[in-house]
């Protein structure tokens, strides 16, 4: 019996021995990640999370093709990850929006850039997404007109344009105040359980990481090596009850203790 007919999603991506090194300004080499092995499931949500410099972001780099790993492969679908794809979507820790654009010409931005042209069909699909993230009304107005949590929501409506089958997630919320955070999580859920994609989300936010995850993976300290892989068993849909579940707090205190845990020799 096959993955599909026993029920069980494909691979979507594969880290297989993978290894990362970087020359630092002095010359020296800098060891970002280590024998790192991990799958991820089609349509799956994971979490990354672990200390500040452990390689989270690495993988992301890794995933969307942007850095070769130094050892190993990373696979997508089973076939080896040489260059960045059309089917990732990249939402950024910072907007990173063009301040001469309004919503909409920024949305449709990476269509413009990548065929010199946004047709009928990108427009009507960005429209969309803006009503889903509850931008359309500010559809003409410029970057610096919209609050943080509206900027980050016009990002994540443009990683979402060419409907990626992947999305990759670098702390997006981080910058954000608490209550816009937690209000942009749901958000994120609920666009995601509308549209299934694998999601891969880099935070340092425990309590981001399990309510948003189905599993979350826990880095060691650089040179970063995966050290558990942890199942959310958290009913979904999630909401804020979730945030007060006795399950949800005794899984916080537990990762917390492995994150921040003496580094394996």
């Amino acid at each position: 019996m096959n993955a599909l007919a026993a029920g069980v999603q494909p691979a979507a991506v594969e880290f297989v021995a993978v290894g990362q090194e970087f020359s630092s300004s002095d010359g020296s080499r800098v060891i970002a990640l280590d024998r790192v092995n991990l799958t991820l499931r089609k349509h799956e949500f994971v979490s990354v999370i672990g200390q500040s410099g452990c390689g989270k972001s690495t993988l992301l780099r890794l995933i969307a093709g942007l850095i070769r790993p130094s050892s190993g492969t990373v696979s997508i679908y089973g076939q080896p990850v040489s260059e960045p794809r059309d089917e990732i979507g990249i939402a950024f820790q910072k907007p990173t929006l063009l301040p001469w654009l309004d919503v909409l010409g920024n949305v449709t931005f990476p269509m413009r850039h990548k065929y010199g042209r946004v047709d009928e069909r990108d427009v009507a699909r960005a429209h969309e997404l803006l009503e889903r993230v509850g931008l359309a009304e500010f559809a003409r107005k410029r970057p610096g007109e919209l609050s943080g949590g509206m900027q980050q929501r016009a990002a994540i409506a443009r990683a979402l344009l060419h409907d990626p089958d992947i999305l990759l997630m670098d702390e997006p919320f981080s910058a954000l105040d608490a209550l816009t955070r937690d209000e942009m999580s749901f958000e994120l859920l609920r666009i995601w359980e509308e549209r299934p994609k694998t999601v891969v989300f880099v935070t340092h936010s425990i309590q981001e990481a399990l309510l948003l995850a189905d599993r979350i993976v826990v880095m060691s300290a650089r040179p970063g090596r995966v050290t558990e892989i942890i199942g959310v068993p958290l009913p979904r849909p999630r909401s804020l009850a979730t945030l007060s579940d006795p399950v949800f707090t005794e899984l916080a205190n537990a990762i917390r203790e492995k994150v921040f845990s003496r580094r394996p020799d």
